[in-house]
C-alpha cells in the first residue's frame, strides 16, 4: 500500500452533548477498504469529537496494516474541521483546555508515521464520515428510548 486517504468526522449534539465519530479508511484508487462509527459519550464538544475521530483512525491504521506497513505508506487525514486541520499543520494555536491533551495525543502518534498529511475539505466531500457520525447518534438515541 503506498497511499492511506482517511476521511474523518466527529459530531455533537448541542456542543456539548452527545458525541461521536465517523472514519473511512480509502485507498490511493479511492476503494472504501473500511468503514467505522462510535459513539462516545454524553458531554463532548464538536472540536474534542473531531480530535477523537483522529486519534481513532491513526490507532486503526496501525492495527489494520501493522506498524511497517503504515510506518511506510503516504497518510492522509481529511477533515471538515478546519480548526483541527489549521492546528495540526501548526498554523493555529491550541487555546481550548480541553483540546491541548487530545492535540498532543494526535501529535505523539504522528511519529509512528513518515509521512502523514491533514487536508482540509468541504463538508461536501465528507459525507460518509458524517453520515456515519449520525448514524452512530441516532443509534445511541434510539437505547436511550428503550428505558
Amino acid at each position: 500500500m503506498k497511499k492511506i486517504i482517511i476521511y474523518t468526522d466527529g459530531g455533537s449534539r448541542g456542543n456539548p452533548g452527545p458525541s461521536a465519530i465517523g472514519v473511512v479508511i480509502s485507498d490511493e484508487k479511492g476503494n472504501r477498504l473500511k468503514e467505522y462509527s462510535q459513539y462516545l459519550g454524553d458531554d463532548l464538544t464538536n472540536n474534542e469529537a473531531e480530535y477523537q475521530a483522529v486519534i481513532f483512525a491513526l490507532k486503526k491504521i496501525k492495527l489494520l496494516f501493522g506498524k511497517k506497513t503504515a510506518y511506510n505508506s503516504e497518510i492522509e487525514i481529511n477533515s471538515d474541521s478546519q480548526l483541527l486541520v489549521k492546528q495540526m499543520n501548526g498554523e493555529y494555536k491550541i487555546l481550548e483546555p480541553n483540546i491541548q491533551p487530545l492535540f498532543l495525543k494526535v501529535w505523539n502518534l504522528k511519529i509512528d508515521f513518515k509521512k502523514l498529511t491533514f487536508k482540509s475539505i468541504p463538508r461536501e466531500q465528507n459525507k460518509e464520515a458524517d453520515r456515519l457520525v449520525n448514524e452512530a447518534l441516532d443509534s445511541q438515541n434510539k437505547v436511550r428510548k428503550l428505558f
